[in-house]
Order: C-alpha cells, then structure tokens, then sequence
C-alpha cells in the first residue's frame, strides 16, 4: 500500500513538535499505541533531523514525515533520514522538485485557487490546506473541492476531536493533520489517538 492510501486508512496525521530527541520514542510510541501509526515530525526545531532518523529506525513500519519543510535543503535532510512523506505550510517548487526526484510524495500547504492551480501545475493533488480554522474550513474545502474535482485535502490547523466527524464524512478530504492528539503525557496521547480512530471508524 502507498503512503497516501495508507494516510486515507487512517485518516489523522498528527504533527509532532520535538524539542529533544529523547522524547521521540515515547511520543511515536504513544501514538502507535492509539492505533495512529503516523507523524508528521516537525522541522522547526533544532533536533527535528535526529528525531526523524530516530523515528523510523524504531518504528520501520511506520509512516514517519517531515513538517514545515520549507526549503529543498531541508527536503534533502529529512528524505535522507527516512522521512517517507514531506508537509509544507505552503506550496514550494524547489521542495517539489527534491520530492519527485526521490519518489516521495509531497502535501504542500495552499489555501487558495491560485496555489491550487501552482500545485497542480507540478503534478500534486494531495494537498494540505492549513491554517483550516482560519480560512473557512470545511465550507472552504467544499468550496474548492467543487472547483477541482481532482484535488484532495489534508485540513490541518482548527480541526480536533470535537469536529473530526465532521471534517472526515467531506469525500474531498484524505486525512486531518493537527498536534491536538499529541498533546498531554503519553498515556493521554494514546487515549486521543484511540478517540480519533473510533470516530474515523464511526464506532
């Protein structure tokens, strides 16, 4: 199964900010415990490269990314520690070029019908639409979807538990990224997770 499909199976992509790396193996423990075998491991801290290496090293099966890659030398770094998929907050051409040649999909962040159109340009229809909360939200993505029937989202940013359901019924959305799931000591991180996993499921 390819790492897309596998992002749509689960349906939450939590974004993990790791400030040490000695953190790491509770944190993605704690999420593949809540049955969410998936991060997106942010690259706005100094060890983010280290957690990566770290991640995937413990947790091979595993869907373990790399978030706020901004530029193609960080894009280089992360694929280079095993990152098997690359978030942006926005769209980057340089990020999209170092993907293609890896093979390594890429959702880079757009909120509007011309970064769309720039995404599709380059061959992505996974996109990420960040910040959601601030930019109109699921009447946004419908909006847009409507547009571009060949475009799926991944809403991160203003989604959480509480609206989950209703974000994941959208047939335009694969996935909801967000750090509320990975919030609190392990043992409610994993509680989060599981949560998640059963509205996903409707149970």
């Amino acid at each position: 199964m390819d790492v897309l499909s596998k992002v749509h199976e689960i349906g939450v992509v939590p974004v993990v900010v790791l400030n040490k790396v000695e953190d790491t193996v509770s944190v993605i423990k704690a999420l593949h415990d809540g049955d969410v075998p998936v991060a997106e491991i942010c690259f706005r801290t100094p060890c983010a490269a280290e957690c990566i290496k770290l991640a995937v090293k413990e947790f091979p099966n595993d869907l373990i990314g790399a978030g706020t890659v901004i530029n193609a030398k960080q894009c280089e770094e992360a694929i280079a520690c095993g990152a098997k998929f690359i978030v942006s907050p926005g769209l980057s051409k340089s990020v999209a070029e170092v993907c293609k040649k890896h093979n390594v999909p890429y959702l880079p962040g757009v909120v509007t019908p011309t970064e769309i159109m720039e995404a599709i340009e380059l061959g992505l229809t996974t996109l990420k639409f960040f910040p959601a909360g601030v930019f109109g939200g699921l009447k946004a993505i419908n909006a847009l979807g409507a547009a571009f029937p060949q475009v799926k989202f991944m809403p991160t940013g203003g989604v959480d538990n509480s609206n989950l359901k209703e974000f994941i019924s959208c047939n335009k959305i694969i996935a909801c990224g967000g750090s509320w799931m990975c919030k609190g000591t392990p043992e409610e991180i994993t509680a989060k997770c599981l949560e998640a996993r059963r509205i996903i499921k409707g149970e």
